[in-house]
């Protein structure tokens, strides 16, 4: 399996998790609002203090990414573009995020592919302090009470990452068991969650969120993406038995990769190991 060397020492616990209670709901974000704060209002109005969304349709302006790109110092093993602020209204296809807390403050990690206004489609990494919602539009939202995602320096890759930690629960309306997990680098993304489940006793469970990175992608249509840095979005996921009755991770996901390449489909189990990181929410549902 395609493997990156990290310039830390891999922890031996390879994924990072923390057991809640959660629920979906949705909310629309509002124009003229930060989409952090606007995000975070959405949440706390349903209780919650983070948690992972997921949208389709959605303009935003101003505006400003990053992309992945290789590194120019060797500290990382991949690191970011510079950033691109493009002008007049941007609109999403797809955007996929985090929301959880940085240096004690609401933060947030958002990848998604959207067209900017002169018709470049392009993806990547959204700036929170610099992402405004232009216009209302729904988000699908997943609140988490007990965890929270918070931002730690994380030595294996020399970055400040999302990861889950215990919380003292809201009070919120929480009706479901969920893990809030963030997979480390090196493993392939749907054998790790299915060597999860199995290990938890989860026959069946529901993803939610999901931001991060894979090493390249190969997907069940045949298509591959060989640049190795890429940002990647789930945009839908599962894990259930299969025909044989072993658990099979079902992952469609889109992404943009260093080279500005573009691809989306179903992830072939067992050939996409994570880069970087993998955060998501687990909603057990049976």
């Amino acid at each position: 399996m395609r493997n990156i060397k990290q310039p830390g020492v891999p922890p031996p616990e390879r994924i990072q998790w923390v057991e809640a209670r959660g629920r979906a709901f949705s909310f629309t974000v509002q124009a003229g609002l930060p989409l952090l704060e606007a995000a975070r209002r959405g949440f706390a109005a349903g209780g919650f203090a983070g948690g992972v969304l997921n949208f389709r349709h959605g303009a935003l302006g101003p505006f400003a990414y990053v992309m992945p790109a290789l590194s120019k110092t060797g500290e990382n093993a991949a690191f970011y573009s510079d950033t691109y602020r493009p002008g007049g209204v941007t609109r999403t296809k797809l955007g996929t995020m985090t929301l959880g807390l940085r240096d004690n403050a609401p933060f947030f990690h958002c990848h998604g592919l959207w067209t900017e206004a002169d018709g470049k489609t392009s993806g990547g990494h959204m700036l929170p302090d610099e992402t405004v919602v232009a216009e209302p539009f729904a988000v699908q939202a997943f609140g988490i009470d007990g965890a929270m995602f918070t931002a730690e320096p994380d030595p294996e890759t020399n970055f400040k990452l999302f990861g889950p930690v215990a919380a003292t629960s809201t009070g919120a309306r929480a009706t479901s068991r969920a893990f809030a997990l963030r997979l480390r680098p090196n493993q392939d993304f749907a054998g790790c969650l299915e060597a999860f489940c199995r290990a938890h006793g989860i026959a069946r469970a529901k993803i939610h969120g999901g931001v991060g990175s894979t090493i390249g992608a190969r997907f069940t249509h045949g298509g591959e993406t060989e640049p190795f840095a890429t940002e990647l979005a789930i945009t839908a996921g599962a894990i259930a038995p299969g025909p044989s009755g072993a658990l099979e991770a079902a992952l469609d996901a889109a992404l943009i990769d260093y080279t500005g390449g573009m691809a989306d489909g179903r992830l072939i189990r067992g050939d996409n190991p994570v880069l970087m990181t993998m955060e998501l929410v687990l909603e057990v549902l049976d």
